[in-house]
């Protein structure tokens, strides 16, 4: 049986999501640096999403946070630093996949009245020495397997990724290149993005090796901010005269496929029928695509698990499209974390952030064209040599 069918007939004994929406899509405006505790980003956080929606932070009975940077304090002692009385509460610390799964959560509390309305927030503050403390206590298989020898971080692990995609698939360099610099393009009309200046095919080229084929461009900028959503019922954000993006389906999956070597694929493509089916659509009816970008073979991966390309056609995929704001195929519209910043935990929210202000019409000078359909995705918690989680949601504007 292929994936596509089993995927409808899982998707077929699912519960829809019908009914929940996503609404008041927020940024805190990224630093490279803050001196800032993590608890002033997720209280920016709540205070624009508050403003953007027009319901008091302390009417949000719902709280669901990402952060790896939190400590000493947790997500429920947040509640009493800023007023909140929430029924339901939901700390997610799967890095890039927390935004997928706090909408699922968030989604089925709303849907069942549990709860009226999630306030969905991912924050991290970078001191200056933050992300080597992160390194030094992000798991054992990163302090016994790779920061001992000095290559601590994600660098060395998405290399032996990269190296062995290149070799089975015949990606190259400029195939990764080339989503690099239309991303860069996309951050330009991104005025949140940390990244300003153009970028161009040979200047991807010639940047210095990091991990080789790792280079400089393909790498993220760690930085400080937050991004947020509210997650609720459609009526309630009818009241409050709220533009909203529907929620046609989710997908989340851990440690899949652990038979291949190293990783080639994600959950995604485990799970790839039963979101395309329970959200009632195809792959070329999607207008916006938003894949976690850690690196960019992790988008050439999703290009492929999601269902745009055969496996091994990344490649040549990337060859065949145009991936800015007005190309064949926009991708990344905000400029992704490879050139929008990676503000922790709150790269997992940037992609869902953009698909919601995508479909909404409110993307402002990154905004496609009569964008109708949104794909985004997560991926995170990378081990030496893949990572455990991935998800992906389809949004729809709202239409008539």
């Amino acid at each position: 049986m292929s994936g596509l069918a089993s995927g409808r007939m899982r998707a077929g004994r699912r519960q829809g999501y019908d009914g929940v929406v996503l609404a008041a899509p927020v940024t805190v405006p990224y630093v490279r640096f803050s001196t800032e505790a993590t608890a002033w980003w997720v209280g920016r956080a709540l205070a624009a999403l508050s403003t953007a929606s027009g319901i008091s932070h302390r009417a949000f009975d719902g709280l669901s946070l990402s952060s790896f940077s939190t400590a000493p304090d947790t997500a429920i002692g947040l509640t009493q630093h800023f007023g909140l009385s929430p029924r339901f509460i939901d700390f997610i610390p799967m890095g890039g996949a927390s935004g997928i799964v706090s909408i699922r959560h968030a989604a089925r509390a709303v849907q069942a009245g549990d709860v009226d309305v999630v306030a969905c927030i991912a924050a991290d503050t970078n001191h200056v020495h933050s992300f080597r403390h992160s390194l030094e206590n992000f798991s054992r298989f990163s302090q016994d397997a790779v920061y001992p020898y000095g290559t601590g971080g994600p660098n060395v692990s998405f290399a032996l990724i990269a190296a062995n995609y290149m070799a089975k698939y015949g990606a190259t360099r400029e195939d990764f290149g080339r989503i690099c610099v239309a991303q860069r393009d996309n951050a330009l009309h991104n005025p949140n993005a940390l990244m300003k200046k153009p970028l161009s095919l040979d200047q991807y080229m010639a940047a210095r090796a990091i991990a080789e084929p790792i280079h400089l461009f393909d790498c993220v900028m760690p930085c400080a901010g937050a991004e947020a959503f509210l997650v609720m019922r459609e009526e309630t954000a009818k009241a409050q005269g709220l533009p909203f993006a529907r929620l046609l389906s989710a997908i989340e999956r851990h440690h899949a496929f652990a038979e291949d070597l190293v990783q080639e694929r994600g959950g995604w493509a485990m799970d790839i029928g039963e979101l395309y089916a329970m959200a009632g659509v195809t792959p070329d009816a999607i207008d916006v695509v938003e894949t976690y970008d850690d690196y960019p073979v992790i988008s050439m991966m999703q290009f492929e698990d999601l269902g745009f390309c055969g496996k091994g056609e990344g490649p040549d995929f990337v060859r065949r499209h145009d991936l800015t704001v007005t190309g064949s195929f926009p991708h990344n519209t905000s400029g992704g974390q490879l050139s929008t910043g990676q503000a922790g935990a709150a790269g997992g929210h940037l992609g869902i952030v953009e698909a919601i202000r995508q479909v909404t019409g409110s993307a402002g000078g990154a905004q496609v064209n009569g964008a109708r359909l949104a794909l985004a995705s997560g991926f995170g918690m990378i081990n030496y040599d893949r990572g455990l989680a991935s998800g992906a949601i389809i949004l729809a504007g709202e239409g008539p």
